[in-house]
């Protein structure tokens, strides 16, 4: 399947470099059989049906970007994958004089070893500190992994902005972005409505928000990202599809962890391992029946995803709207949510 089937032209304008607030006043794009909605992320209460599950991705975003010295040279490291309590996969810039050995300071109590450089060009980095004083270190001297689209530096106020508020397990590099519309007052109004809600873990690398680099899907290389779902979750979710009710990702990131569990009649087993699930039109779902995602870019992956499971036509037309009519895209930007009977 060709890439530039999921092009379209989006205009610089329509990417914002910090959220609205409060969180749950962006707007809502409701893409449904009948057409097509603008609404407000407050509403999804009341689109929601009694006996739904909305199902949220709990990882927490760790302050992954790294500025240290190689000697007197400056250098950045951006973490992306753990190989180990102590080894880290990370892109460095600038990477080419890097060295096996070369030791790399952070802070006077911070530092670490350049191990070797990986075919893709990033490097594999080795810190000499166990996994709490690691999590600490980055805490301290760690930056917010904002987009490069953004393009500014991360400030105090990402912290806050970019982590979901029931981010609770620290892995991620990038943020699950549908999450970050959610408040406490949103939650108790979905309760009170009877939603269910349920947390599994998928910890968002930095292919997900990607642009595709090659020009037919078959020749993408997905990448991977650890996901889990524990036994209660299982027993939860497959119980609700049992019962005739539905399953309701929040993010693509979620629906692509569900995916990975669902076996082919529907059942969500437990799940705790790496996933590259890639999905393009012609994907059967399994297990979700509706999405709440953010708007994505142009010929990415997460396009394509929203695409098989909504109609690329449906899709292009409810972008092309979304682009008129105002809405803000990509990781501070506005959602929409996907609620059509009948799936392509």
């Amino acid at each position: 399947m060709r890439v530039d089937q999921f092009d379209f032209l989006l205009p610089a304008d329509r990417i914002p470099d910090r959220p609205v607030n409060p969180r749950d006043s962006a707007r809502l794009l409701h893409v449904h059989e009948a057409g097509l909605s603008d609404l407000s992320v407050r509403d999804l209460p009341g689109l929601l049906r009694d006996g739904d599950v909305l199902v949220f991705n709990d990882t927490r975003v760790i302050p992954a970007r790294l500025y240290g010295k190689r000697g007197q040279s400056d250098i950045e490291f951006l973490l992306h994958r753990p190989e180990s309590a102590h080894v880290w996969h990370a892109l460095a810039r600038p990477a080419k004089r890097l060295k096996p050995g070369d030791a790399v300071t952070f802070s006077d109590t911070f530092s670490a070893e350049i191990l070797g450089r990986n075919d893709d060009g990033s490097v594999r980095i080795r810190f000499d500190l166990d996994p709490e004083a690691l999590s600490a270190a980055l805490e301290e001297h760690g930056h917010m992994p904002l987009p490069p689209y953004m393009g500014r530096e991360d400030d105090a106020q990402d912290r806050e902005d970019y982590q979901t508020i029931y981010a609770s397990h620290d892995g991620a590099v990038a943020a699950p972005t549908a999450g970050l519309h959610f408040t406490d007052d949103l939650m108790d109004a979905l309760s009170a409505k009877g939603i269910e809600t349920s947390f599994l873990t998928l910890h968002v690398g930095l292919g997900t928000f990607q642009p595709m680099k090659v020009d037919d899907t078959d020749d993408h290389v997905m990448h991977r990202e650890w996901a889990q779902v524990s036994q209660s979750v299982s027993e939860q979710l497959t119980k609700a599809k049992a019962d005739g009710r539905r399953i309701v990702a929040v993010g693509t990131t979620s629906l692509r962890t569900l995916e990975s569990a669902a076996e082919t009649d529907g059942e969500i087993r437990p799940f705790a391992e790496e996933t590259d699930l890639f999905i393009v039109p012609g994907y059967r779902f399994k297990a979700v029946d509706a999405l709440m995602t953010n708007f994505h870019l142009p010929k990415s992956t997460l396009f394509m995803l929203v695409s098989a499971f909504a109609g690329t036509a449906r899709m292009k037309a409810a972008y092309d709207h979304a682009i008129k009519s105002g809405y803000r895209f990509y990781s501070y930007g506005d959602a929409c949510l996907l609620d059509c009977d009948q799936l392509p």
